[in-house]
């Protein structure tokens, strides 16, 4: 094309510059060579890559062609940007670069002392050196000579030049028709105009490359971070903003900070889960269930009609040692510690982001500094006056259209949660008839061969397995079918709605809803008419809340893995075997990284929400499962290695993005936060057997069924179960094979057959739920005022960056403005008045920013 030189491939496969050496790449345009397509199809896609880069080169970009070495129909357009039109874009982007070098006293910080012991845990020093503290403030091109410029070539980073490439990129104009002009780079990706658009990687990651200007970061960062071996080390987070920009290096830092604070979380929890392994032996109410002489001579009534039959308590022996180990009074306690956690992690975090927030120059971020996309910008067909500046600008819709596109969007959203609502239900009515089946078929001719198949498979056990199973699978199912949007602030809230029921429906399912309304096997509950309720294990549901957490956490972290690392790893090497050209060494810099996979717009956004999805698995059931820290640890030390792996090694260098924070999760994780006290509270209080051992163990004569006077558990069992007469049972629901039996017991806390209300709840059953809500009451409202008293003692930033952040105004200040108004003064020429009284009032204003 006119202006556009032509080059073939100089031999050189690690350079990053144009043929002469000079020029450096900032961004590589990939299209095919349309001969043999249509002819229409490929006039027009020539004529608006015409147009589109003269549209650049007009912009003040140089491009350089070369063809490709493997495939002669590729062609490589190489974009670069010179120093003056650096300049332009970094005052528009306001990108912020070094002033003079910071002088401030560093703070002594307490974690010094362990140094010794920490520096084994960083990255190697002689090869990621400390990055040189300055002061910054954003680039002014008629004011560059007060910034700190040694060289022209390497003032602004590869990361700087590829953002200023890209903004260029997506507002070329590539076609005008009439009054519609249409523009953007991301337009003609999807039309096939080109078939890549994407910054280059410095090097090989296992390679050292041998060009004297490469910084070979990429090769630093797969060996000090992305490597199996660095798995022990610190992220080296200052170079990945340098190489990737804000926006990867602070999911990275927040990705670090959760998986540190989570190390002190799976200590606890694993204290609790050992403490609660140790007593299950000992444990008053499970050796009763265990006992022949208690739970053997105890029969229980039949979970569901006419084909179920009775059994012996003491079936369920294994299943209620294995309920001890998480059903105790260590869990409690670490439920409540998790709640202050929880606060703890939010409040630091928000320290740690604020000091990033200033190495980084994103304090003064703000959404009105990020120009809007361009592809918003071309939808802006109607005007509105700006109430804040009085000046008529460009929206996208009318507030009747938006209000119409909220409804669409709120509609789309409430019919997957019904989708995923009714998926539930399919495999509740999966449980009721596994569980009927399952009972059915253990059904024999002798009250002593009613035991389960095997010792450690009862029907509970195997329905809740299988059915977990399945929920996972129709999970999975459902994150893959769902409708995704094009842009990350209107998908976050919506996606991560629909994840939260997707997620945690069944588990608040069995947690506040299965055994609570099932009624008593004389006058059971149906479900949609044909069912009968499902019951809980006579030791409560926790067993199986804890088996459908281990299950989903599990498998979620392994799947995701799998397809994390597998797939792109797959996929490229399906494209080597496919390139006739084996050796790398004879391939450009530029064709290598187009071998490797496209990142997807989306790709951070889904790793946050998996991990946000965790974080509520960790915090919301945590009472149920004191493990979920442990396994959560585990994955994440994998997590943060997978996906620094693919991102330096299986995927093209992303075009880096100014972020100030993790946006719209963080106040996702706070609304997470504060549920978790509550469902906490709630799972210790009704699908915990706690709050009734705890009545039982402080109770006296006054309750049916025994009294515990000595403050012991003996007994608990006896009062724990009803007693139901068989007589009392419809045809509908009566057994087939009563085997001559008067009584069966069942859980609940009702009055005895022959009392005068036999089968109404009886006081114990009140005293329950009393102390049971008191219980929630008690515990949300302490906790709550522990982490309003932890929030306001912990300040969101520390002393030392707001004096930081305040010398770094005074100084921009101090040499961009005032110095810029002394020449204006000086241009004036005053008269010696006039310079008395200017003279007075410029050491008033130095005073007054001394002050400041």
């Amino acid at each position: 094309y006119v202006g556009r030189v032509s080059a073939e491939f100089n031999g050189k496969p690690d350079s990053l510059f144009f043929n002469d050496g000079v020029r450096r790449i900032d961004f590589i345009l990939v299209y095919e060579d349309e001969d043999k397509k249509e002819f229409e199809k490929r006039h027009t896609f020539q004529r608006r890559r015409e147009y589109f880069e003269a549209s650049l080169m007009k912009m003040g970009m140089e491009l350089e062609a070369t063809k490709s070495v493997v495939d002669e129909k590729l062609l490589f357009v190489k974009v670069h940007m010179p120093w003056d039109v650096l300049c332009t874009y970094a005052e528009v982007l306001h990108i912020k670069v070094p002033l003079q070098p910071n002088d401030l006293t560093s703070h002594y910080s307490p974690w010094r002392i362990f140094s010794c012991i920490t520096k084994h845990f960083q990255p190697n020093e002689e090869l990621i050196g400390k990055e040189s503290d300055f002061f910054t403030a954003p680039f002014e091109k008629e004011r560059q000579g007060y910034f700190h410029i040694k060289d022209k070539d390497l003032f602004f980073t590869p990361s700087m030049r590829s953002k200023m490439a890209f903004y260029i990129l997506t507002r070329a104009p590539y076609e005008i028709r009439g009054n519609v002009k249409k523009f953007g780079i991301t337009k003609l990706l999807n039309s096939g105009v080109y078939k890549a658009a994407y910054p280059l990687h410095d090097c090989r990651f296992n390679v050292k490359s041998k060009e004297p200007d490469c910084p070979n970061e990429r090769y630093l960062l797969y060996n000090e971070w992305a490597h199996p071996k660095s798995f022990y080390k610190m992220q080296p987070l200052d170079l990945i903003r340098k190489y990737y920009g804000e926006k990867i290096g602070i999911y990275f830092a927040w990705l670090g900070f959760y998986t540190t604070m989570l190390a002190l979380a799976a200590v606890v929890g694993l204290a609790c889960f050992i403490y609660g392994y140790k007593t299950q032996e000992t444990s008053t109410w499970s050796k009763e269930v265990c006992d022949p002489e208690i739970g053997g001579q105890i029969v229980m009534c039949p979970q569901c009609d006419h084909f179920c039959q009775y059994w012996r308590l003491n079936s369920t022996c294994e299943a209620s040692k294995k309920l001890c180990i998480f059903d105790n009074y260590g869990t409690l306690v670490f439920a409540v510690f998790m709640s202050v956690w929880v606060t703890l992690f939010l409040e630091f975090w928000k320290r740690y982001q604020a000091e990033l927030e200033y190495e980084w120059d994103t304090v003064e971020f703000l959404e009105q500094e990020e120009l809007p996309r361009p592809e918003y910008e071309a939808k802006c067909i109607y005007e509105r006056k700006n109430p804040i500046t009085g000046v008529k600008e460009k929206i996208p819709y009318t507030t009747c259209g938006r209000c119409v596109r909220v409804s669409i969007g709120i509609g789309t959203v409430l019919f997957w949660i019904m989708l995923i609502l009714a998926s539930v239900v399919a495999i509740t009515v999966y449980r009721l008839a596994v569980f009927f089946a399952f009972s059915t078929s253990l059904r024999t001719q002798g009250l002593k061969e009613l035991e389960p198949i095997k010792e450690y498979v009862t029907p509970q056990m195997a329905t809740s397995v299988t059915a977990s199973l399945i929920n996972f699978i129709a999970i999975m199912i459902l994150n893959t079918v769902y409708e995704r949007t094009d842009y990350e602030n209107s998908l976050t809230l919506k996606m991560f709605l629909f994840q939260f029921v997707n997620y945690y429906s069944s588990c608040f399912y069995i947690a506040f809803a299965k055994g609570k309304a099932v009624g008593y096997p004389g006058k059971p509950v149906y479900l949609v008419g044909a069912y009968r309720n499902e019951e809980c294990d006579p030791g409560g549901c926790m067993i199986e809340l804890t088996t459908q957490l281990s299950i989903i956490m599990s498998g979620k972290a392994i799947w995701n893995n799998i397809q994390e690392v597998l797939l792109p790893w797959v996929k490229n090497l399906i494209s080597r075997h496919c390139t006739r050209v084996t050796s790398e060494n004879t391939i450009p810099r530029w064709e290598q990284d187009y071998r490797l996979q496209p990142v997807s717009k989306l790709g951070l956004f889904y790793e946050y929400l998996e991990m946000v999805i965790q974080f509520g698995f960790v915090t919301l059931f945590v009472a149920s499962f004191p493990l979920a820290p442990v396994l959560a640890l585990v994955n994440n030390l994998f997590e943060i290695r997978v996906d620094a792996w693919k991102m330096v090694t299986q995927f093209r260098r992303i075009v880096p993005e100014k972020a100030q924070d993790i946006g719209a999760w963080q106040p996702i994780l706070q609304g997470v936060a504060i549920l978790a006290v509550a469902t906490n509270a709630m799972i210790t209080a009704f699908t915990s057997d706690m709050i009734p051992r705890l009545v039982y163990y402080w109770s006296f004569s006054v309750y049916p069924y025994g009294s515990n006077t000595d403050h012991t558990m003996k007994g608990y069992i006896n009062s724990s179960l009803s007693v139901f007469s068989t007589s009392d049972f419809s045809n509908a629901s009566s057994p087939i094979d009563s085997f001559n039996i008067s009584t069966c017991r069942y859980r609940d806390f009702r009055y005895p057959p022959g009392h005068p209300r036999q089968y109404e709840h009886n006081v114990y059953y009140w005293h329950v739920i009393a102390a049971k809500l008191a219980f929630i009451i008690v515990v949300e409202h302490i906790v709550y005022f522990t982490k309003f008293i932890l929030s306001y003692m912990i300040p969101d930033v520390p002393y030392a960056v707001k004096e930081q952040i305040k010398r770094e105004k005074y100084l921009t200040q101090v040499i961009l403005h005032e110095t810029n108004l002394k020449l204006v003064t000086k241009r004036l020429k005053p008269s010696d008045d006039d310079t008395a009284d200017h003279t007075e009032m410029t050491e008033s204003n130095e005073e007054t920013d001394l002050d400041f």
